[in-house]
């Protein structure tokens, strides 16, 4: 199948949905991985209509851990391999329920955490068996420093940092590419209810700067750029200070 191959995990997301679309215009093939079939399928057959060499939809729900190994091998076998594989599920979680119930702290650690460190385990070893490709994560600003506003939310996208940075480290010798993708606020579904100022993004552009980014074969992206600036001024801010400020 000639083309890139793009797997796509969590591909319902408004941002995963927009790389997606980029792609299909540069007529490339995707197989899309969400936990609604039926969406993920809408979706493949959309980005046929949009250029698309070839789309398909299935199904996986990141927390079970023991479909995780069928699915990435059904994507390769359907893809014919893997050229850039972009990890993009996640949720929002309720930090003040965080505080109270236990259970669904430890669960939305599991999908926004652990699920992401496994899945790019898996998808790891397929890429590096070939000796070249893309393994493109996204995470969030969130994790660069805890803050009292969403503490679980971020300590499960600081372990995913650390995991990538020594994953990407590991890979480099093979030719693989180790992306992590950073985005601070973005205007999504998940964040309908938010208030919105200059500091969001709408998924498009944060899609549009994540195919640069892989095809530039970069290592860390924040997006829009402007983070960069703004979560360094954040983690330099002293541990004394930081802990009587209001983030």
């Amino acid at each position: 199948m000639s083309g890139t191959k793009v797997l796509i995990i969590g591909a319902t997301s408004a941002i995963a949905e927009a790389v997606a679309r980029v792609y299909a215009r540069r007529g490339d093939a995707l197989y899309l991985l969400a936990r609604d079939a039926r969406r993920a399928q809408a979706i493949a057959d959309d980005l046929c209509v949009r250029g698309a060499k070839s789309a398909y939809g299935a199904v996986l729900d990141v927390v079970d851990f023991a479909a995780h190994l069928d699915a990435i091998d059904h994507a390769c076998s359907a893809l014919g391999g893997i050229d850039i594989a972009l990890i993009a599920h996640g949720t929002l979680p309720d930090q003040a329920r965080c505080e109270r119930d236990i259970e669904y702290a430890l669960r939305e650690f599991t999908i926004n955490g652990t699920a992401t460190i496994a899945l790019a385990t898996l998808v790891a070893q397929k890429i590096e068996a070939q000796g070249s490709g893309t393994l493109a994560v996204i995470s969030s600003v969130a994790g660069d420093r805890g803050r009292a506003s969403n503490y679980l939310y971020g300590s499960a996208k600081a372990a995913v940092n650390a995991y990538i940075s020594g994953l990407r480290q590991r890979l480099n010798a093979c030719g693989v590419n180790v992306l992590m993708i950073k985005p601070g606020f973005v205007d999504t579904p998940m964040t309908a209810s938010f208030k919105k100022g200059v500091l969001w993004a709408k998924p498009n552009t944060v899609a549009c700067g994540i195919v640069r980014a892989i095809d530039k074969r970069r290592s860390v992206v924040y997006l829009p750029w402007f983070w960069r600036p703004i979560m360094l001024v954040i983690r330099c801010i002293p541990e004394n200070l930081f802990r009587r400020i209001k983030l």
